[in-house]
Parts: structure tokens; sequence; C-alpha cells
């Protein structure tokens, strides 16, 4: 795949009790806060599963990740729409494979940021 610097790649999702159910199923995080509805009668999502968001356009991409980081801004619940916005900041061309590195920010139906992050890894030729 031919990629370079200032590429961006978006993906988005809107999140249900059920899939947030299931993977509190899965990663066995069954705090309170997630299993309880909120004052408004929302799920609160787990970090993970929100940035999980991000590994779908990674998938695409054939990346893969060595290092991510993620700093988690507001809280995301049940019924939110996140949208993935990738950029990527570096593509150093090495034998057999590029290593990348990119800035990665989710933001809600609102506009407003709920998690920032980076990730460097590497795409196979």
């Amino acid at each position: 795949m031919d990629i370079k610097a200032g590429d961006v790649f978006t993906w988005e999702r809107t999140f249900t009790e059920e899939e947030t159910f299931q993977f509190a199923q899965l990663s066995g995080d069954k705090g309170r806060h997630h299993m309880e509805r909120d004052e408004k009668g929302r799920f609160m999502v787990h970090g993970l599963f929100t940035a999980s968001i991000g590994t779908k356009i990674g998938g695409d991409l054939n990346y893969i990740a060595r290092e991510m980081n993620f700093e988690y801004i507001r809280p995301v619940f049940t019924g939110d729409t996140i949208t993935c916005e990738l950029t990527i900041t570096e593509v150093t061309p090495m034998e057999g494979y590029k290593k990348v590195a990119m800035e990665i920010v989710y933001r809600n139906q609102n506009g407003k940021e709920v998690l920032i992050g980076t990730s460097r890894g590497i795409i196979r030729d």
C-alpha cells in the first residue's frame, strides 16, 4: 500500500448496549461504571473498546502496531457515535517494510474530543 505523511483515514461507529456488554464479558472488565446506567439511562463504554475503532483502519492498512499511547479526555456512552481520524505523520521505508507513525483523534457526535493518541508500527511490503 502506498501511504505518505499527511494521509488521513477515518472510521466511525455508534456504540450499543449489547456490544458494550459483550466487551465487558470478553475483557472481564465489569466495573460498576460500565454495568450500571447513569442518570440519563446510558452505560459508559470501555476506554479500550472506544480505542478499538482505530483497529479497523489499522487492519485496512495491514498495520502492525508496536506502540500505542492513549489519553482519555471524556467518557463515551452507549448511543454515542464516535469518529476516529487517523493521520499518518511519518513513513520511513525499510527493507521489506515501512516504519509508520500516526496521530489519532476520536470525536463524539458533538465534535468533542473523547480520546487522543499516537501509534508507531510497521506495514510490510
